[in-house]
């Protein structure tokens, strides 16, 4: 069976990072998988990147011009919006000399393809959503705004009042596209987004899956407290709270105001906050206590040293679909303090592993900060975070359930 997984980037960002690892457990399985990607940054052989300097030209001219048409909204909010609309990219043409059995989309905005591209490929598609832009009018996460149940227009992230606005016009271009391609199935990789993808009007009429990404156990894993710590320079006497994404501070998904305004009510004097995808901002936030900021973290083994260095990880996101750092937290045994929200409840057992909070309620926020910080079962509590990433959500076990869905999708084409 040959694979083509589609991504933007191979290495950079969440979704990258989930579709390689996806990619190598694949590969680890037995199966002929190769990533497609826009931006090649790992020197892996079996990634296929632009390949002179021309097509990497080529492309920032596209990425450019696919952001013009936003700067028309002045008033857009800061949620991240994509038209690809870009006509001449040319990746189909190469996607379909490859040949492949699977083309296995995932996160394909940056102008990597055109909305128009997708109904021209050629191969049975798989799409992996990493987040709602799939079946919406352009924007990432919609804002709770639920005007893709019906056709986008008055886009609230576009700030936009008219009906007929950007949003409304590539929501057309989506249904006309998906439309022409039979062979497409929708994988979402939580249940909260498989319930948004189901009342869309891109994808009530497509078959839709509920797969989880993976994550490799053996890299990572717990590693000794204090270890762990002389190996940042974090402190050894203090409990130590995590929190970190990309854009963990400037983007307010995240989260960071919910988080700032929880650790202003917490009353130990014996706890430090450390925030990475992010560097220090100007204004400071006020807290009574140290915060170490580590700037961009990526590789696997610092990222193990941090999720083990700490006492609990925060991950207070407005809107969140499978959380990596959710999921690597887990997987390196430290529990998980989040708002119950999107797909968090999928790995997050309340009480369990860690706490859900209720809904952008930053004092039960607190709550549950100080809960995992002074639970007297912390040992247990880290056993299970551990566990349930081993029996879920490993990598050897997803990749059986995605080698079955491409099997089944392989069977359907031929009928």
């Amino acid at each position: 069976m040959k694979v083509l997984l589609v991504n933007s980037s191979d290495i950079n960002g969440g979704a990258a990072r989930a579709a390689y690892r996806l990619h190598q457990a694949l590969l680890n399985s037995g199966v002929d998988s190769q990533m497609f990607v826009d931006t090649k940054l790992s020197d892996d052989h079996r990634v296929i990147g632009q390949d002179s300097n021309i097509k990497k030209g080529i492309a920032l001219l596209r990425r450019m011009l696919d952001r013009l048409p936003i700067s028309f909204y002045k008033n857009r909010s800061s949620t991240y919006f994509s038209p690809n609309w870009v006509p001449f990219s040319g990746l189909v043409e190469r996607i379909n000399t490859i040949n492949p059995d699977v083309v296995h989309l995932h996160w394909v905005n940056k102008a990597m393809l055109s909305i128009s591209d997708i109904a021209v490929i050629k191969a049975p598609i798989v799409w992996s959503l990493h987040d709602m832009w799939a079946f919406t009018g352009g924007c990432h996460y919609d804002e709770e705004c639920g005007a893709y149940e019906q056709s986008c227009g008055t886009c609230k992230v576009l700030g936009s009042i008219k009906p007929n606005d950007l949003s409304r016009k590539i929501f057309k271009k989506k249904l006309n596209a998906y439309a022409k391609n039979k062979n497409l199935t929708v994988v979402v990789l939580s249940k909260w987004l498989a319930v948004c993808a189901s009342k869309s009007m891109l994808f009530k009429n497509k078959e839709v899956v509920c797969l989880p990404n993976p994550i490799d156990t053996s890299v990572y894993l717990p590693l000794d407290k204090c270890i762990a710590r002389e190996i940042l320079g974090l402190p050894l006497d203090k409990k130590l709270i995590l929190f970190g994404a990309m854009g963990a501070t400037s983007d307010p998904r995240k989260g960071f105001k919910e988080l700032c305004e929880a650790l202003l009510q917490l009353k130990g004097q014996d706890i430090e906050l450390v925030v990475f995808g992010s560097s220090q901002p100007k204004v400071s936030e006020g807290f009574k206590f140290n915060t170490h900021y580590l700037g961009q973290l990526h590789d696997d083994v610092t990222l193990r040293a941090l999720y083990s260095a700490a006492n609990v990880m925060v991950v207070p996101s407005r809107q969140e679909n499978l959380s990596n750092a959710i999921m690597e937290s887990l997987a390196c045994g430290t529990p998980v303090v989040g708002f119950d929200i999107g797909g968090n409840g999928d790995m997050i057992e309340h009480q369990k592993n860690g706490y859900l909070t209720k809904p952008f309620d930053t004092a039960d926020l607190t709550v549950g900060i100080e809960w995992v910080l002074n639970a007297p079962n912390y040992e247990e509590l880290s056993t299970n975070a551990r566990n349930k990433v081993l029996n879920e959500f490993d990598s050897e076990i997803v990749a059986k359930q995605y080698i079955e869905l491409y099997r089944s999708v392989l069977e359907k084409a031929k009928s």
